[in-house]
Parts: C-alpha cells; sequence; structure tokens
C-alpha cells in the first residue's frame, strides 16, 4: 500500500453544526444505536483521512487543477474535505440530494 505524507486532520465549525443535524435526523428515523453507529463511521472515515487523503474522488461539484476538493460517499452522506500544504480541513457532511449551491458553498468555509 502505498503511504502518504502524515497531515493533521481539522474539522469545521460547519461540520460540527452538519454532524449534530445528521445525528438528529438518524436518530429521529432509526433510533439511537443507529445514529450512534453512523456518527462512528462519520468519524472512522475523516481520521483515517490524516494519511488517506488521497485515496477519494474529486468532488465534481468543486473541480480544481490541483484536485484539493474531495469526498467520501457515506450511505446517503458526502463527507467534503479541502487537502492544503500541511492539512486535511474537512468542511461539511452533507445529505447527496443537497442542492448543488449548497455543495458549492462549501468553498466559502475557513478554518
Amino acid at each position: 500500500m502505498v503511504e502518504f505524507e502524515n497531515k493533521e486532520v481539522r474539522l469545521s465549525e460547519q461540520f460540527d453544526l452538519d454532524i449534530i443535524s445528521v445525528y438528529s435526523l438518524g436518530e429521529e428515523l432509526f433510533g439511537q444505536s443507529a445514529a450512534k453507529s453512523f456518527i462512528a463511521d462519520v468519524y472512522s472515515k475523516v481520521w483515517s483521512l490524516d494519511t488517506n487523503y488521497l485515496l477519494h474522488v474529486e468532488c465534481r461539484h468543486l473541480p480544481t487543477k490541483d484536485k484539493r476538493y474531495r469526498n467520501i460517499i457515506l450511505g446517503s452522506y458526502l463527507i467534503i474535505y479541502k487537502i492544503t500544504d500541511t492539512t486535511i480541513d474537512v468542511l461539511r457532511i452533507l445529505h447527496s440530494h443537497s442542492s448543488i449551491n449548497k455543495i458549492k458553498l462549501s468553498r466559502q468555509i475557513r478554518l
């Protein structure tokens, strides 16, 4: 397996707000146990980005020449992150049926 440079993973405030909404909706629809399990999966994927940040595809709604915006598809959700020189900035977690404009607004998030 190819190893990549280790980078610090940082979470945006917007991601923190999004994850609360995802948990609340999951708890309402599927119960507390399923919601906790899904959130654990999300964080497992997010924290593995420190070395696995290049394994995921470029976010097709946020194209750049250097493919810095990428997303993880987890169930019906997109975890959008940005690769910088020294960090991985996790910007949002959005339902995959979110509007393209909402996804594009992820570019404006600063950490």
